[in-house]
């Protein structure tokens, strides 16, 4: 698996002119999942990044967690993380997952933070999805399960 994460101030998905999911101060997800991604890459990374110390304490230091803080998730299945474009000027997608994997995996995920505490928004899983966010910073990370 592999997610990048934004902190954000705020952020929406919206789907056919419709917003599905919104979120206050907290991370913005970009979930991708490839073929042997299993629950225990979902479970992983979910652990990290609730766990993650990227947000300011009172002394201006990267020293709390989206924990600490009670802050929330936007999670949004996003393939296309995994398209490899060192040949030619077309992604290959072929490390993506199929879609009947990857949406237990990704749906097992969300799952995994929630159990934490965590209140998670999501996308809509395979749709054409409009992402709105104010990045915190910017702060932006890159996680993998391998």
């Amino acid at each position: 698996m592999r997610v990048v994460v934004q902190r954000s101030k705020e952020a929406s998905v919206t789907v056919g002119g419709k917003t599905i999911g919104t979120i206050q101060k907290g991370f913005v997800l970009l979930v991708g999942v490839t073929h042997e991604d299993k629950g225990e890459d979902a479970a992983f990374l979910a652990d990290k990044i609730a766990n993650l110390r990227v947000f300011e304490d009172e002394n201006g230091k990267m020293n709390l967690s989206l924990l600490d803080l009670e802050g929330e998730i936007l999670s949004v299945s996003q393939f296309t993380l995994y398209g490899d474009c060192r040949k030619g000027r077309r992604p290959n997608f072929m490390d993506a997952a199929k879609p009947d994997h990857a949406i237990k995996i990704y749906e097992a995920f969300n799952r995994f933070l929630e159990e934490k505490g965590l209140r998670v928004a999501t996308g809509e899983f395979g749709a054409m999805m409009e992402v709105q966010l104010t990045n915190d910073g910017p702060v932006t990370l890159i996680i993998e399960s391998k």
